[in-house]
């Protein structure tokens, strides 16, 4: 593994936001939507990453690892980071039941805790993309890898069906912090070209779609959120006292997941997959 350093001080006004943060991915169950819902999408991110054995790799915003796991399991000696422990704890176990060696650090992707550019690949699925500073975080992405390593990053588009979920559930939601960004805008290329700039090469952007087929209905895909994925369950914790609120944000879930397809056989989730090389 590579020599790591002390992490960097979170500002003392990031500091109550970023337990937030840590407090609503530890509700629910997001391990189940990473293996029952999203799994396919770790390989995808290895596979674009070209991840192979002696390969060292920084996955961050890890969560359970979705892609650290499939890293680990191609041969690299991986490094997976999250803001939560909870999460890193069911990778964890995980990687224990398959035998697997990864290191597992809680870390901020904005304050990473690793020496400059020390992995071949620095990575995130789905992850990096909730951090609320985008620049900092592509930054500490940029700094953790060694020139000429890859920088690989899947993250769900505005458009797609993730992008609209969270547009669904802006209205019932608290106001964000001031200088927090939307997590969808790293799936539009454009803008995580700014975020990089030249610091990096080699630039591939993709649109791609991801088929969901775990929910018979918009009812089903409402209730699995409801009880899983953190931002969801604590938009509705922010509604809980307004049962009105509930039930139009009820409603409007379940028609979100009509809308796209889910009784036709599968839903088609839009995501970018982005990769460079750094200069």
């Amino acid at each position: 593994m590579t020599s790591e350093k002390t992490a960097a001080p979170v500002a003392p006004e990031d500091v109550a936001l970023k337990a937030k943060h840590r407090a609503m991915w530890a509700m629910g169950d997001y391990p189940a939507v990473a293996t029952e819902v999203i799994a396919s999408l770790g390989p995808v991110l290895v596979d674009a990453c070209g991840i192979g054995p002696g390969t060292t790799v920084l996955d961050v915003g890890a969560g359970s690892g979705n892609a650290a796991l499939p890293a680990a399991r191609a041969g690299a000696t991986v490094t997976a980071s999250d803001l939560t422990p909870e999460l890193l704890d069911a990778g964890r176990q995980e990687a224990d039941r398959e035998g697997l060696a990864l290191g597992w650090r809680e870390d901020d992707v904005e304050h990473l805790g690793v020496d400059d550019a020390s992995y071949d690949v620095v990575m995130s699925c789905v992850g990096a993309m909730f951090a609320p500073h985008h620049q900092e975080t592509a930054d500490e992405i940029v700094r953790a890898c060694r020139p000429g390593g890859t920088i690989g990053l899947l993250s769900w588009t505005p458009q797609g069906f993730i992008g609209q979920m969270f547009a669904t559930m802006k209205p019932y939601a608290p106001p964000p912090p001031p200088g927090a960004q939307p997590p969808p805008l790293w799936g539009d290329a454009d803008h995580v070209r700014t975020l990089f700039g030249d610091r990096v090469e080699d630039v591939q952007a993709t649109v791609q779609t991801l088929a969901v087929d775990r929910f018979a209905d918009g009812e089903e895909f409402r209730d699995f959120f409801k009880a899983t994925y953190g931002p969801t369950i604590a938009v509705y914790k922010a509604i809980a006292d307004d049962p009105e609120k509930v039930a139009a944000l009820d409603a409007e879930l379940a028609a979100l997941a009509e809308r796209s397809g889910v009784r036709d056989g599968a839903m088609l989730w839009e995501y970018l997959l982005f990769t460079a090389h750094r200069v």
